[in-house]
């Protein structure tokens, strides 16, 4: 694997990697962002706020098709990283594409919500159960988008190759985005309690 780069690429004062120590006290933060609105979300469902049985009108289907999506999406990732590993760089820019791929084909299915959301009247002002809906998915929605950008950045790295590390640590991310996922996906699209 090829130590050009940035310093911080190979550099430790705790052992662990700083690149890898970054990623993770991003995600740290996010956790706080994301858990933040899925606890408010809970809380109110539960106190029995009006509008929450509109979770009815979204579309199990699109949900569960976006959810085979992402955990696909994570799997090419992982044979990115496992690729790079073994210094095959243009099987990991392959996978890294696909993983792009992927996240595209999550964004379109998402714009169809919301667009089918949208035409019916369900904006984000309508009650608090879509206020949340929009914000959560908006919010997931840019973060799938940061990461297929940086992705698309990390690929012409590989493929000139330097930075092999940084496929790891997308990698982190982006099954962090799946994993927020598969905590909205039963919020919003099953949990009709």
């Amino acid at each position: 694997m090829s130590m050009r780069g940035p310093i911080a690429t190979h550099r430790s004062a705790t052992g662990i990697p700083t690149g890898r120590l970054g990623i993770w006290w991003l995600l740290a933060s996010e956790i706080f962002i994301f858990g933040g609105l899925i606890a408010c979300f809970i809380l109110f469902k539960l106190n029995g706020t009006p509008g929450f049985e509109d979770a009815s009108l979204t579309s199990v289907t699109a949900g569960a098709i976006n959810t085979f999506v992402l955990l696909t999406s994570s799997l090419s990732v992982v044979l990115a990283h496992a690729a790079i590993e073994k210094g095959d760089r243009e099987k990991s820019f392959k996978y890294i594409w696909y993983t792009i791929g992927f996240g595209l084909v999550f964004l379109i299915i998402k714009t169809y919500e919301y667009t089918g959301k949208i035409i019916h009247g369900h904006t984000i002002t309508d009650n608090l159960f879509w206020s949340f809906y929009y914000t959560m998915t908006g919010l997931h929605a840019l973060h799938v988008i940061g990461g297929m950008v940086i992705m698309a950045l990390i690929s012409f790295d590989i493929r000139k190759g330097y930075n092999f590390q940084r496929v790891e640590l997308i990698g982190i991310y982006w099954h962090f985005v799946d994993l927020v996922w598969i905590f909205l996906f039963p919020l919003f699209y099953i949990a009709n309690f």
